[in-house]
């Protein structure tokens, strides 16, 4: 088929004379001028939209729609994006190669060439979520940390080495070498792309574009690339060639102007952008930055601020490509022909440079003049709560006895300053453990993401001996006296700050102050250094600074995520006893950017972002209710007083210094050993051989089950095969159907990903932790259910089991509350009719004795994390449909990806005014056609035989959802079209 828009196909030439083609948007632009007031994010996802439309996966209408696309138009329909890669990190990387394994095995069995499963477009895998901070204050720190890693994930890493032998277009930077988001900027990213052309014609050129597996993927948006986090089915489709398909966003312009001041770091800035943007509402939005201020910062500021999206709600934080994007190309080490084709093309496309006020026409505008930013902190339990620096002091204090529903702690002020002797001997072994109240499940997404993954303090403090006391620090181990305030973490990590070398050096240059003025870190504060990448280290090494961190305790502790993901490792024994049985309120700090409560640690309760420098002062000030402003800092020779003010850096003194961070050359050399040097302990993993997986035994990797009853044909969705026969003709066939089903929980608002499927810790006495002991696992191995996404056996029993979820179909006790954990009524006929088990062994007897079930639930169902398994894990166990107030984008979209049916309530309604208790049975009986948003009926037959129906939406939302739907979810629809 003829291209609709073949005549945009133009060329331009490079600074060398080299000649590329493209499809130009300024071509387009003759028959839509309103291209040329597009913002620019805009523009790009038109290219791809022209570049793709070829008939049949993208049709010429959605290059007319997004060609005219309105700042304040109706938002309904969705855009299919090809993106040019999928960048994966290796906790939601796992289960992916897992599925493409999975699609292999059904080829062999089928008789067809395993190869055809391969993916269309490059994928990068960088291990980097899996390394704790055991060992931390030492210069063999890293080394141990990770041999420790590497016993861990020993089964993972040699399935991932199959992967890289198996599959052409699938790469793995191993583990040591840095965070994905900063590899992805200072290696991944190329800036354009070329296809291989052929004798007809050359390659045609296209600008970078792709989704990861990780919320944060938006910092590449800080180099002009399009691209944000999504799901792993979402992410799975688009490796195998399939749009990733989004609403039409609205672009909010943030225009900056000004200057920042002396001192004030591209921390104070992000954190400054993060609070107004939260204020404006940006959700679901595109944010483009413009404006002449936008110009004065350096790419790693943009950077910086394009990776905290995700804390700002927006989809992308957008930064156009200009002298800077080429400058950092440059210091970065790409080529020069890269260099010269990715300035031609962006040129040639009209979309060079940072747009000046009016240039663009913006859904809204929000304005910061940079000269007005301070040095902040973000905390104690969002992103968004920005203080500024002099204000901590007063705002911790003041929030240590407010009310939870203010944000604070709800603690009894004449105890603020009381301290505790941290010494295990010293405490009753009978001592009262305080309760700790459970997060309302009305909460902000923000303060749900994580946090209920965690342990409990009451389970921390039932079970001492399963907590793995393994963090050594340097120096003495002389008693201390331990308060609310006192910070007992801090560490130098996230791709935030990392990426960035003006706040790396500024850290180096303020420890280097602090070590000559004679000041200390009190050895009990777990110290730590976790670079995004080598290049850090290589260049705090040159310039003399790392020797002056380590004498802090800021030695190198690992190249990953670390203490931002909650991987910080544990505290000492005596330290976690004293927070928990006198319910201190301690603090971590931290150059990262998510600091949700109990995220950090399960026991530090409040936990502020900061950059890299005020980390290395509050580590040394060793309290977070010491005013730095107007305080000194600490003692230090002859006990004088030093401030803060006394080892802050000057501008000039870091700028001297960042000739040494950006060197073409090193970038080089040390990304090359990517392949040629990856290391003595990736050297040592060997994986399995050959185009398809063997599934070897282990209960890290399993054989998913999605493909069990595959074939050719798409049948009927497997997601409804337990469906009866519909008794009136008009309604739709029974394929579409749910009848008969029984309620498995009835939930309130805010249901993250983390309470479908949490990442953290396994209980032994879950379903997962019983499996898994079954299998010979001890405890001390179960690892967490994030590291243990490959095997479907744990998961599936992992699903709902999140100790915080609570089931409201489970009656509250005599004094109101209800019960936490994934537990649920059994409401089937039969002698456990009415027992409460686990919703995993009530689904298991559900599913045997051929009855379908159904989830309820209240506002924002699926908000968090872009989690693949919350909705995997919901089909394994024989879940049809869910019906909730609202849905979450990606986990709407991972539901109908799966085969489950998401509806939504018009209106009022929800599942309490309809008066459920869960012994119902439900029939969902949709549209016939499936057509998208359309109406479906809910029915309801109570217990005593009475009915009542009521309108849902049903939120399958696009043609291609029914699609997917129909075939059984997205997995089976393009595994039938790989295998045609």
């Amino acid at each position: 088929m003829p291209h609709a828009f073949a005549s945009t196909l133009k060329t331009f030439k490079t600074a060398s004379g080299k000649t590329g083609s493209f499809y130009s948007l300024p071509v387009l632009a003759k028959k839509f001028p309103n291209v040329k007031r597009l913002p620019v994010s805009m523009r790009i996802v038109l290219e791809s939209v022209l570049r793709n439309c070829d008939g049949k996966k993208v049709t010429a209408e959605p290059v007319a729609e997004v060609a005219n696309w309105s700042p304040t138009g109706h938002r309904t329909n969705e855009i299919p994006f090809v993106v040019s890669r999928v960048v994966l990190q290796d906790f939601t990387g796992v289960p992916l190669l897992a599925d493409l394994a999975a699609m292999r095995s059904v080829a062999v069995k089928l008789g067809k060439n395993p190869k055809r499963i391969e993916p269309l477009v490059p994928v990068d895998l960088v291990v980097d979520h899996s390394v704790m901070v055991d060992h931390y204050g030492k210069k063999n720190s890293l080394d141990l940390n990770m041999k420790l890693e590497f016993q861990r994930n020993r089964e993972r890493y040699e399935f991932m080495k199959w992967g890289m032998q198996a599959f052409d277009t699938f790469r793995v930077v191993p583990p040591g070498f840095g965070i994905v988001h900063q590899v992805n900027l200072e290696y991944l990213a190329r800036g354009v792309h070329k296809t291989k052309g052929d004798a007809k014609n050359g390659p045609i050129y296209y600008p970078d574009t792709l989704v990861g597996t990780d919320s944060h993927t938006t910092m590449i948006n800080g180099i002009g690339v399009v691209a944000w986090g999504c799901g792993g089915i979402e992410a799975e489709a688009a490796m195998l060639g399939q749009p990733v398909y989004f609403l039409t966003p609205d672009v909010v312009g943030f225009e900056l102007t000004g200057r920042l001041r002396e001192g004030v770091t591209a921390t104070d800035l992000v954190l400054t952008v993060t609070e107004i943007l939260r204020r404006h509402k940006v959700v679901g939005k595109f944010v483009e930055f413009y404006g002449e201020g936008t110009r004065t910062l350096s790419l790693p500021d943009r950077a910086t601020i394009a990776n905290m999206a995700p804390e700002y709600g927006a989809t992308m934080g957008f930064f156009p490509v200009d002298e800077k994007t080429m400058e950092y190309f440059e210091g970065t080490g790409r080529t020069k022909p890269e260099m010269e084709a990715f300035e031609a093309y962006f040129k040639a496309q009209g979309l060079f440079g940072v747009p000046k006020s009016g240039d663009i026409d913006y859904s809204q505008v929000v304005k910061l003049d940079l000269g007005n930013v301070t040095p902040s902190l973000a905390g104690p339990k969002r992103p968004q709560d920005r203080i500024e620096l002099g204000n901590v002091a007063s705002q911790f204090e003041s929030l240590f006895s407010k009310p939870n529903a203010e944000n604070g702690f709800n603690q009894n002020a004449s105890v603020f300053h009381t301290r505790h002797l941290a010494r295990a001997s010293d405490v009753p072994a009978d001592a009262k453990i305080p309760k700790s109240p459970s997060t309302p499940l009305g909460a902000p997404r923000q303060v749900l993401e994580m946090e209920s993954s965690k342990p409990t303090l009451a389970a921390h403090h039932a079970a001492p001996s399963t907590v793995a006391a393994t963090a050594v620090a340097a120096g003495s181990k002389s008693d201390v006296t331990i308060g609310n305030g006192d910070v007992l973490i801090a560490a130098i990590t996230s791709c935030t700050n990392t990426s960035n070398p003006s706040v790396l050096l500024a850290a180096g240059l303020l420890a280097k102050k602090a070590v000559e003025a004679g000041l200390k870190v009190k050895p009990h504060i777990k110290t730590s250094l976790a670079p995004g990448s080598r290049i850090v280290t290589e260049y705090l090494t040159e310039t003399g600074l790392l020797p002056y961190l380590e004498k802090l305790g800021f030695a190198l502790a690992g190249y990953g995520c670390t203490t931002c993901i909650g991987n910080a490792g544990d505290l000492t024994p005596e330290l976690n006893d004293v927070i928990t049985k006198n319910d201190l309120i301690c603090a971590a700090v931290l150059s990262g950017n998510r600091n949700f409560e109990a995220r950090i640690h399960p026991n530090l309760k409040a936990n502020f972002l900061a950059s890299p420098p005020l980390v290395v002062a509050y580590a040394i000030a060793g309290t977070v209710n010491r005013d730095l402003m107007t305080q000194p800092v600490g003692k230090g020779k002859g006990g004088k007083d030093v401030y803060l003010g006394d080892i802050w850096p000057t501008s000039d003194e870091i700028y001297k210094l960042l000739k040494y961070a950006m060197k073409g050359k090193a970038f080089r050399e040390n990304y090359a050993k990517v392949k040629t040097e990856p290391g003595k302990l990736w050297d040592k993993i060997k994986g399995v051989a050959g185009q398809a997986y063997t599934w070897p035994t282990s209960t890290y990797i399993a054989e998913p089950p999605f493909f069990a009853d595959f074939a050719m044909d798409s049948g009927a969705s497997p997601a409804l095969s337990m469906v009866s026969t519909a008794t009136n003709g008009t309604e739709s066939s029974t394929e579409e159907q749910v009848q008969g089903a029984r309620i498995m929980a009835l939930f309130g608002d805010s249901i993250t990903t983390d309470h479908i499927s949490p990442a953290g810790s396994i209980k032994e006495s879950s379903p997962a932790g019983q499996w898994l002991r079954a299998h010979g696992v001890l405890k001390a191995d179960f690892n967490s259910y994030g590291a243990r996404r490959g095997n479907h056996d744990v998961m599936m029993r992992g699903t709902f089991a999140n100790v915080r979820i609570k089931n409201l179909m489970i009656p509250p006790d005599a004094a109101g509350s209800r019960e936490e954990g994934g537990v649920t009524i059994y409401q089937h006929d039969g002698p456990d009719q009415g027992n409460k088990m686990f919703i995993y062994d009530a689904a298991i007897q559900y599913m045997a004795d051929g009855v379908p079930t159904v989830i309820f639930a209240g506002e924002e169902y699926g908000t968090g994390s872009s989690r693949d398994w919350a909705a995997k894990g919901t089909q394994l166990l024989g879940i049809k449909a869910v019906v909730a107030k609202s849905f979450e984008r990606i986990h709407r979209s991972n539901l109908v990806g799966m085969g489950v049916l998401p509806l939504q309530f018009k209106g009022s309604d929800s599942w309490q005014s309809l008066g459920l208790k869960g012994d119902e049975r439900i029939d969902v009986i949709p549209d016939a056609k499936l057509t998208p948003q359309s109406d479906a009926t809910l029915r309801i037959t109570r217990a005593d035989g009475s009915t009542q129906e009521l309108t849902l939406t049903l939120r399958v939302d696009t043609p291609i959802e029914v699609d997917y739907y129909r075939a059984g979810g997205i997995l089976p629809f393009v595994l039938r079209q790989l295998l045609a």
